[in-house]
């Protein structure tokens, strides 16, 4: 019998007992629903994402030729790379996105978190309750990475919905139709990169398309670039808003504490990021026959990370059950560790910052509006609707 169901309702709208549960038995199990073996305890997962025997393996989806833009996408990612061309890529995509851009951007997202926000108060005047995914949650990282790629209409519009379908590939059963759709939308984005690079060779601009020209990216490098920042960007965002302001709603004295004092903004995200993170699971493939705490991992085979087992792991967070926005410290995996670690955290975590200072601004005494459903996933892990009152 498999330790969860990751299609099971009840399982997917709290997995943090079934978690417990496992941590409490050993550091790693086989899960045969899974087919490969999964860390539990923060130690475990902490290997996992670090250990140099393990690796990220990229296999083409099958049948290969019929999702060409898919695999493009995914083999020209660093996040799919190891060893030197992993080190190559990645450091030419660090330079191009640390040259200032998170600054150049931050005045923007926290104007663009402020106009949202208030206007979804005013929706929550005018009708009741509002939604914060449709108005806020799903709007600002893609208008973000949309000025940070300097995406033109129509093109602009689409990136959420490219996003939204290419991601439920990394589900354990997506279905034929999913996949179909998954490729179709990587094909579409694929082909509007292509064409907003080449636009930019000629008409270079303050933007990460054209540093990424700059820096001698090939071109299904730079799309693979480009597609790893709006997925990762996207949805991680949006899943910590929805994730995190529903947190904050089931644990109002919490909520009141930010409220009241500002300066625990930076503690609180990281917080939330812990609390319900919106990766669950993350693969690497073992390189040589290894051991991740003491479970054998022959060479060739996958072993995951479930960072929301590893998040709430009592030897690591005291009270780990318990949301606190002032924890310190907050040893989290939410954004991974090693070499894959996510190089737009800190662009995520002024999103995140944004939202909660214009919540806390416009709608201090929010209420939750509505239970809301949750999205029927289990690797990214978010909320199709989250009603504010």
């Amino acid at each position: 019998m498999a330790p969860f169901d990751p299609g099971d309702p009840d399982f997917l709208a709290d997995p943090y007992p079934a978690f417990a549960a496992l941590r409490a038995q050993a550091p790693v199990h086989e899960h045969p629903l899974l087919g490969i073996p999964v860390a539990v305890s923060h130690a475990a997962c902490s290997e996992v994402l670090r250990g140099r025997d393990l690796g990220r393996i990229w296999v083409d989806a099958e049948p290969a030729a019929d999702f060409p833009a898919f695999n493009l996408l995914h083999r020209n990612s660093l996040l799919e790379r190891e060893g030197q061309p992993h080190d190559r890529l990645r450091r030419l995509v660090a330079g191009a996105f640390n040259r200032g851009h998170t600054a150049r951007l931050e005045p923007r997202v926290r104007a663009l978190a402020d106009r949202l926000v208030g206007e979804l108060v005013e929706r929550v005047r005018a009708d009741g309750s509002a939604d914060l995914m449709a108005g806020v949650a799903a709007v600002l990282p893609v208008e973000v990475i949309a000025d940070l790629l300097d995406v033109p209409e129509p093109e602009r519009s689409a990136l959420r919905g490219w996003s939204n379908t290419i991601v439920t590939m990394y589900e354990p059963d997506p279905g034929r139709v999913r996949r179909a759709e998954a490729e179709r939308a990587a094909a579409e984005f694929v082909e509007a990169l292509r064409g907003l690079a080449a636009h930019r060779r000629r008409h270079p601009g303050d933007d990460l398309i054209t540093d990424l020209l700059d820096a001698d990216l090939d071109a299904d490098e730079l799309v693979g670039t480009a597609a790893l920042l709006l997925m990762a960007g996207h949805e991680a965002t949006v899943n910590v808003i929805g994730n995190g302001v529903l947190a904050l709603l089931r644990h109002p004295e919490q909520w009141r504490r930010l409220v009241a004092d500002p300066g625990l903004d930076a503690t609180a995200v990281e917080e939330l990021i812990r609390y319900d993170p919106p990766l669950q699971l993350f693969e690497r493939t073992a390189v040589v026959d290894t051991a991740v705490a003491g479970h054998s991992v022959p060479a060739g085979t996958k072993i995951a990370a479930l960072l929301g087992a590893a998040a709430r792991d009592p030897a690591v967070f005291a009270r780990p059950d318990e949301l606190d926005v002032g924890r310190r410290p907050n040893p989290h995996l939410g954004f991974g560790a090693g070499v894959h670690y996510c190089l737009g955290a800190p662009l995520a975590r002024v999103e995140v910052a944004a939202t909660l200072d214009a919540l806390r601004r416009r709608l201090p005494a929010v209420q939750l509006g509505a239970e809301p459903p949750r999205r029927p996933d289990f690797v990214m892990r978010g909320l199709r609707e989250l009603r504010l009152a």
